[in-house]
């Protein structure tokens, strides 16, 4: 989620290829970003539970969210670049506000449920040898063949991978749909006017505009580059990834790379680059670590799969 470095520029300009491209692909990571959170507030409502993902994630994300407002309303931005900053921390809100509650309300049903255990350790000490057969001769050896049976039951069938295909299918044509929404919207903007060719250097933007402009982009990307680790690292603690959406990270990897190529169709100039560089770590570097929590999808999957497959 990063802002454009640059205004609008007033009048018009040759359309090039390039600059074209460049439309396209702003316009596209535009679309990735808002719908961006959709998957995992759908996720974490089936799931009643947001288990899943880290909090941590979610608060550096959306520190990273707030410096990139900060930097959008320092640097005077086009209103619509300010609007769509503002969304993308109400966005982060509504998202963490959900973890929050599903939290808090498996949390007091945990201990609910630790209070009733607690108060079965009264019952007859008879009662619990017979239900739980302590003694019998070859007790313990049927109640692990029956966890192993019952660990083996879980094992993928064809109707799991099956539906796992469908699930790959249907994130596919989101991707899709969503390529199409924003290269129409741009292809709509373009023919009205709302849309320009920008220029590759603004003028009128001061020097310490652009320093605190640039602070405050490189502070961002720091945020945006950690805040997957703290994902990273639970998904590896857990070996599962049960509880998080995919198609939240696909459209992240769409928004980083189609933001990052709108950037550099835009012009291969030095210092044009070295200005958006922060941005440029910021889309581009996050793409790394999406890509490793894909890997942790494919490694890990299900954590019931998971202990099957080990047993």
């Amino acid at each position: 989620m990063q802002w454009a470095s640059a205004a609008v520029a007033h009048g018009s300009l040759p359309l090039t290829t390039n600059e074209a491209l460049s439309g396209v692909f702003g316009s596209i990571s535009l679309a990735s970003w808002i719908f961006l959170l959709v998957p995992q507030l759908i996720e974490n409502y089936k799931q009643g539970s947001a288990d899943g993902i880290s909090l941590a994630f979610l608060t550096v994300w959306f520190i990273g969210d707030i410096t990139n407002l900060a930097g959008a309303l320092w640097a005077g931005l086009v209103p619509t670049v300010i609007a769509l900053a503002i969304y993308f921390c109400f966005a982060d809100l509504i998202l963490i506000s959900q973890c929050v509650y599903y939290n808090l309300k498996n949390s007091r049903r945990s201990r609910k449920a630790s209070t009733r255990s607690s108060d079965s350790v009264e019952a007859p000490l008879l009662g619990r040898r017979d239900s739980s057969n302590i003694g019998l001769p070859g007790s313990h050896r049927r109640d692990s063949q029956a966890s192993r049976r019952r660990r083996a039951s879980s094992l993928p069938t064809i109707a799991d991978v099956e539906a796992g295909g469908r699930e790959w299918m249907k994130n596919a044509l989101s991707i899709v749909g969503v390529c199409v929404v924003g290269a129409a919207g741009w292809a709509i903007a373009w023919k009205t006017g709302v849309w320009e060719p920008q220029p590759t250097v603004d003028d009128s933007a001061g020097t310490d505009m652009a320093l605190g402009a640039q602070i405050l982009g490189y502070a961002s990307a720091v945020c945006y580059l950690g805040a997957r680790i703290p994902q990273i690292i639970k998904n590896q603690r857990d070996k599962s990834c049960d509880g998080l959406s995919l198609l939240f990270f696909m459209l992240s990897l769409l928004g980083n790379a189609t933001y990052g190529a709108g950037i550099l169709f835009h012009s291969q100039e030095k210092e044009y680059l070295l200005t958006n560089l922060p941005w440029l770590i910021g889309s581009l570097g996050t793409m790394v670590e999406d890509v490793t929590i894909f890997i942790q999808f494919r490694a890990f999957g299900n954590a019931d799969q998971t202990s099957a497959l080990e047993a």
